[in-house]
């Protein structure tokens, strides 16, 4: 019985914390360009989210509060993600999709992983093989997912990707990834400059309100206090 529960419980060699990174990637970097050419990737493309090993367990992942995430399979709580991950391996792994062998995180060098998660430090020496070799693994991707010959959509969304992502493969100074930028995200400040703004307009609103009024009522005051003219003796 043993030895079933090992052959069921295969070890599974794809990172999780890779292939989270390249979603991240995936999703902020090149979702809202193909969203917005309304564009439908295919399940072939290995930028699909079917091709992630991980996906149906990390929508799974709920982050109540800084210190407590919950499995959304069970309802048990942790408090740090790096728990749930170990709680997803040890208790849910019947829930992964290991029979078609794909795992995200081999992309990590098409997408520029390692530029995102050590992002405090950029100053490692290029590797001009390893930048040739990931430059063919980012234009492998461009002509499988956007082939050009499907329309004008796709076409666009080939040099998009040839842009955002295998241009930076290179040794020279001064390339970097990401170049057309990435989901626009609302800051902290404008977000309370805004609440405020909604907070405190009402406000102006009824001060000025009240002060017009008592303008008018002093007016009308003034008019009846005064003295009426005298009429000139005939």
């Amino acid at each position: 019985m043993l030895r079933n529960l090992n052959e069921e419980h295969q070890e599974v060699h794809c990172s999780r914390e890779r292939s989270r990174a390249a979603w991240k990637i995936i999703e902020e970097y090149l979702m809202p360009f193909v969203e917005k050419e309304k564009y439908q990737l295919s399940s072939r493309c290995r930028l699909h989210p079917g091709s992630d090993l991980f996906r149906d367990q990390e929508e799974h992942k709920i982050h109540v509060d800084v210190n407590e995430w919950r499995c959304g399979y069970c309802k048990k709580i942790f408090r740090a993600e790096n728990f749930l991950d170990q709680h997803f391996d040890n208790r849910h792994y019947n829930l992964l999709n290991v029979s078609h062998g794909k795992c995200l995180a081999d992309l990590c060098g098409a997408l520029h992983c390692d530029y995102v998660i050590n992002s405090q430090s950029h100053k490692s020496k290029c590797n001009p093989a390893a930048a040739a070799r990931n430059r063919h693994l980012c234009e492998n991707l461009a002509n499988k997912c956007f082939p050009v010959n499907e329309g004008p959509s796709a076409s666009r969304l080939h040099e998009f990707f040839l842009h955002q992502f295998c241009d930076a493969h290179t040794c020279s100074r001064g390339v970097k990834p990401f170049a057309r930028g990435g989901k626009k995200h609302t800051s902290i400040l404008h977000l309370a400059a805004s609440v405020l703004i909604l907070m405190f307009l009402p406000i102006f609103y009824v001060i000025v309100f009240f002060s017009q009024r008592d303008k008018k009522g002093l007016t009308q005051l003034k008019r009846v206090a005064r003295p009426g003219r005298k009429s000139k003796p005939s």
